[in-house]
Formats: C-alpha cells, structure tokens, sequence
C-alpha cells in the first residue's frame, strides 16, 4: 500500500504541473492534457474499500469520486453509449442489449447473440466523443469500447479492435501505455479502455462471490500497472475510471414466468431478464393490455406511453409497445425453466444496487474530494470539455461535477 500511495503522490504531483488553458476552443485542444476514459463493466460503488482495490482507493481518496447513476435500462451497451454521447438511451437509440427497429426490417440487435451490433444504422442516432474528436484533429484510441468497432457515422477511432475477452486486464492496459510510446504528435488526445470480467464473474458467480472479488483484484492491478505506465513515462492525464451499472444478487427462487402474465399466443417478447420488452401480436392488442395492466407480484407494466417520466425511456421507436420491470433481485423470464444467473443488472436505474461508479484524477480534479451522486450522462460533457471542444446536443450538464475541477477549469464551458 506504501508503494501505491508513493506512486500515486508522484501521479498527482506530475499531474499538478500542468495548467490549463483558461477557456475551451478546438484550435487550443492539441495542446489540453490527453483524457483517458476507463470502463469497468458492473463495478459496483461498494466494491471499493475491501481490500480488495487498494490502487482504486488511493484514486478515490486522492482524486475525486462520485456513486454514478446509469440510465434506463441499467445495461452495457446503452449505458456505454450514453456515457460517450451525453444521450439517454431514448435518444441515441442504443435502448437495449436486445431490440428491433422497424426500419431496420430483418434484423435483430443482440449482444448476447452477436448480431446486427456492428451495423452502424443501430448506432448512427448519436455521436460519440471519439467521432467529434476526430472532426477536430485530435487523435483517439480505443481498446474494447462497445461500439468503437463500428463505423459510427462513417468514423472510427483512428486506432481500434475488435473485442478479445480473453485479453488479461494487465494487457489492456499494456496496450494503453504502448500509445503513448509513439512521438507526441502520434499520441491520442482520447484514450478509451474497458474491463469485462468484474461483470462477467458477477453474472456467474454473483456480486460478492470469490471468483467476483479476484475478477476486482486483476482490474484493480491492471489500472495500477496503468497509473505507474504513464508516471514513468512523465505523461499527466486527465484519468476517469467510470462503470456502466452496479450487479444484483439474483435467484431461481425469484422468478417470474413471462406467460404468467399474460396469455403465450397475445405476444412477441422483444427482451426478458430485469425487464422485459414486449409487443402484442396482431389481432390480441387488448387482450394484452387488459393482462399486463392488471396488478402482478414484484413486477409492474406500463404501455410505453406511460412508462414513468423519471426513466426518461418510451418515446424512441425501437422500445417495446409494454416495458415490465421486475422488482430488484426478480428475474422475467420467457420459460419457467430457463436458466437464472447468480446475478444481474437492467433494474431500475435508481436502485441502490445498480449504482455504477466515477472516479477522476489529474490536472483537472481536486484531490481529497467526494461529490454527491452524479447522473452518467454528466461524463460526456466533461470529457469534450477536458479535450476542449464544444459537445454535441446532450441531455448532461457540467454542473454536477464543477465542485470536483481545479479552480482554471471551473471557469472553462
């Protein structure tokens, strides 16, 4: 722990030594710090400070931390959409790991299955920092973001690949620190890097497993490896560490058959887990409405009309005619015998147990601080403003995390 206080001082130190440019203008970005944006998939908040993340602890308690709300639904790549474009996922179109579109005829977007994810018309709704980094010269690099692979609005990063699960923590970040070996001309102003086991072993295994808490340590020491990379090669950037969602504990116990809603032959069930998305077949729409309006047990359904207000989710037209969410820990499922992992996420945004994490260290954070919880739609406008540009349209604000910049960057907008 003394060597990652010591490195961690030196981080902060070398990273103090840089001012900031006193306003934000894309002709001065080329000379603003480079951003490197983390991902952790399914890292809880409450994962740290447990022995189990000393190098993510000293960030915290040296840096800037915030519990992190994602947005509805509570999934990866939404919410990894949201937190490069500033956009809900109703308004980027990214609205779940499974949808339909009605003028994409044919084809089905499924992470689980690997379809349609690299079609870039699933995509194109909304734009994402490393696109408008490149619109302005800077130079961007991404390791596993999803969606990074895809040609979004005829752009990639000008360094990418294709996603490897089988690539140890401790090489990705390896991976990161080889771009910043090339000249200072070839060097990304954005950097992006994501972590998948923490949420592969909370899936099966469960959020406080062992196998989960060990999936924890390798992150946590590849993100050290990563800190100690640029200390030595004198490289002060703007760190953020975020995740998309928290992990609940789930069981087979606690499970709600689809059809024990409403009758098998009234619908066509978009998606199923925490929620489910459904359409109603042709000819049964009110037979439909009458079942899922009904009072059930540990779920509620709403026509997207209606679907809540706060979940800022239902306008966009790839969502479901009927959202059901399940109660936290409950799990819809199209058979009452299908499999049940050990835990999972896709709940109610606002549940304790889905709270993602933020973390942030460099020249443009205080060190020592905590901020109240943050909405992860907030990330997008920091990092356009970190690399000096104007963001584009979004549904986040730079307010909620003023109190955590340096004093010259509070004033940049």
């Amino acid at each position: 722990m003394a060597r990652i206080s010591l490195l961690l001082t030196l981080f902060l130190c070398l990273a103090g030594c840089e001012t900031a440019p006193p306003v934000s203008r894309p002709e001065i970005a080329a000379g603003l710090p480079p951003v490197i944006l983390v991902s952790i998939n399914g890292f809880r908040p409450d994962y740290l400070h447990r022995g189990d993340t000393p190098m993510l602890d000293a960030l915290t308690e040296h840096g800037v931390s915030a519990p992190m709300r994602p947005s509805f639904p509570s999934l990866t790549f939404p919410n990894h959409y949201t937190l490069v474009t500033g956009l809900r996922p109703d308004h980027h179109g990214i609205i779940g790991n499974t949808m339909i579109d009605p003028d994409i005829p044919g084809e089905t977007f499924s992470v689980s299955k690997r379809t349609g994810i690299d079609d870039p018309r699933w995509w194109d709704n909304g734009t994402p920092s490393w696109v408008t980094a490149q619109m302005h010269g800077l130079m961007s690099a991404s390791l596993y973001w999803p969606g990074s692979d895809v040609p979004i609005l005829n752009t990639r990063p000008d360094i990418w690949y294709h996603f490897d699960g089988k690539n140890p923590p401790d090489d990705r970040a390896g991976t990161i620190l080889s771009w910043f070996d090339r000249a200072p001309d070839k060097r990304p102003a954005l950097s992006l890097l994501y972590f998948d086991g923490v949420d592969h072993a909370g899936h099966v295994d469960g959020p406080f497993s062992p196998e989960t808490r060990s999936a924890i340590r390798q992150v946590d020491h590849a993100i050290g490896v990563l800190v100690s990379g640029l200390e030595q090669r004198h490289i002060a950037a703007n760190l953020i560490i975020v995740s998309d969602h928290g992990m609940a504990a789930l069981s087979p116990q606690r499970v709600i058959p689809l059809t024990s809603l409403a009758p098998a032959n009234a619908m066509t069930i978009v998606t199923s887990g925490p929620y489910a998305g459904i359409n109603a077949v042709s000819g049964h729409e009110r037979e439909l409405a009458r079942a899922l309006s009904a009072p059930h047990d540990h779920v509620t359904c709403w026509p997207k009309a209606h679907i809540p207000e706060r979940l800022h989710y239902g306008s966009n037209p790839r969502v479901p005619a009927w959202l059901c969410l399940a109660e936290i820990g409950w799990t819809l499922t199209r058979d009452p015998h299908d499999h049940v992992s050990k835990g999972g996420h896709g709940f109610d945004n606002a549940a304790p147990d889905m709270l993602a994490s933020f973390i942030a260290s460099g020249p443009a954070f205080q060190t020592h601080k905590t901020l109240p919880t943050i909405d992860n739609v907030d990330v997008y406008p920091l990092v356009m403003m970190l690399l000096g540009l104007l963001p584009e349209n979004n549904d986040g604000s730079l307010t909620p995390l003023q109190g955590g910049l340096r004093d010259t960057y509070r004033a940049i907008q």
